[in-house]
């Protein structure tokens, strides 16, 4: 499976078929799973084979196939699915550090990522240094001898800011330091980070992997050591486990992302140009644009894709944003993205509504700042739509 091109193995790898030869992936919906003596439960509970299971919450072939698929597409040696994206997030960097470990990490983050660093992790001891994500210099300067891990959004939200994965890569491995990446953004089809020098990837599976607003879901990947030595023991015991319903979800996600993704990037890249120096807006922000900070980055560590969203900050602030927010026809209103749907939302009122006006303004999140998912319909449409919205905006 490992030679094929990603396109079958998104079709293909991880299938595990029962006795019946089903062509579709089968949904193994059960809580626990049945002996046949006594002394094979014993002997599972003490060491647990290939292909043999405790309880749902320890692991599910469903469940297993997706983790097996996703691995094989982001070339990791394993993988554990989670509940949802944060209890990915939350499971990676609580089972690998305790009190007295620093972390160091990007301060341009999605609120509740935030919300771990700031509020959960030093709560029990960690300490937590905030650097300017696109700043190697800074990064250099916060590294420690006691540094135990670094954490950033290779693509952050909602400022699109894109970080070198690589080079930080190599100032924490410098240090000894686990590098860990939230990758939603940059997306599995468009990013390598583990090639690129991550030690840990977590995909919030709810966004493009589903990619049709059905199921919360979220994935670890790194190597067997990490996944089944430090983050599997923590996480069977806390219960941040996968439901096998949403596993399978997340299979059939899975066979269509990159025709998916690949569509929306193209078109958020045609919509990021159209709207470029808009009368009605202050910025215009997608990766794939010249223009961009980081452009060049984007050619190289992701292949020139920009991925499906850009954010759009309007004139006139929270009101004109709200205008443009509520004259739209074709994209939804939610906090969702990487969806089929177009979704926009207000970071400032929403996802990063907790944050105090200074950090907002330190991270570029303005009042008038609206980000946009770019989905599956006519790019012609969206623009249409999106054109008459900001002249709405304004009047």
């Amino acid at each position: 499976m490992s030679e094929w091109n990603t396109r079958t193995k998104l079709v293909h790898g991880g299938t595990r078929r029962s006795q019946y030869n089903e062509v579709s992936e089968a949904i193994f919906l059960t809580q626990g799973f049945v002996y046949e003596t006594a002394e094979q439960a014993e002997a599972r509970f003490i060491e647990t084979g290939e292909d043999e299971y405790i309880y749902a919450r320890y692991g599910n072939p469903t469940v297993a196939m997706f983790e097996n698929r996703i691995a094989l597409l982001e070339g990791a040696e394993d993988a554990f699915a989670t509940a949802s994206g944060m209890a990915a997030v939350s499971g990676a960097l609580t089972s690998l550090l305790k009190a007295g470990d620093h972390v160091v990490s990007a301060k341009a983050l999605f609120g509740s990522c935030l919300y771990i660093l700031e509020n959960i992790l030093t709560r029990y001891g960690v300490e937590v240094t905030f650097v300017d994500g696109t700043d190697l210099g800074a990064w250099r300067a916060a590294m420690r001898p006691d540094t135990k891990a670094v954490f950033f959004e290779s693509m952050s939200n909602p400022t699109l800011e894109v970080i070198d994965i690589a080079a930080v890569s190599e100032i924490a491995h410098s240090v000894g330091a686990t590098v860990v990446v939230d990758n939603v953004f940059s997306t599995p089809v468009f990013s390598n980070a583990i090639e690129q020098g991550a030690d840990v990837v977590i995909y919030s599976a709810t966004k493009h992997i589903d990619g049709q607003g059905r199921a919360l879901g979220g994935i670890i990947l790194s190597t067997k050591d990490f996944i089944r030595g430090t983050l599997e023991p923590y996480m069977k015991h806390t219960g941040g486990a996968l439901s096998p319903f949403n596993a399978w979800v997340m299979l059939k996600g899975l066979e269509t992302i990159t025709l998916r993704v690949n569509a929306q990037a193209e078109s958020a890249q045609k919509i990021a140009e159209v709207f470029e120096g808009h009368p009605a807006l202050e910025r215009t922000l997608y990766p794939g644009l010249k223009t961009h900070a980081q452009n060049a980055l984007v050619q190289t560590q992701l292949g020139g894709k920009g991925g499906t969203v850009l954010s759009l900050d309007i004139k006139g602030g929270k009101e004109a944003a709200f205008k443009f927010l509520n004259a739209m026809n074709i994209a939804v209103i939610s906090n969702n993205l990487g969806d089929a749907k177009s979704i926009a939302t207000h970071p400032a009122t929403t996802t990063h509504q907790r944050l105090s006006d200074d950090q907002k303004i330190e991270l570029g999140i303005a009042p008038g700042l609206i980000r946009f998912s770019v989905g599956l319909e006519d790019t012609d449409d969206l623009i249409a739509d999106l054109t008459q919205a900001l002249e709405a905006s304004q009047a």
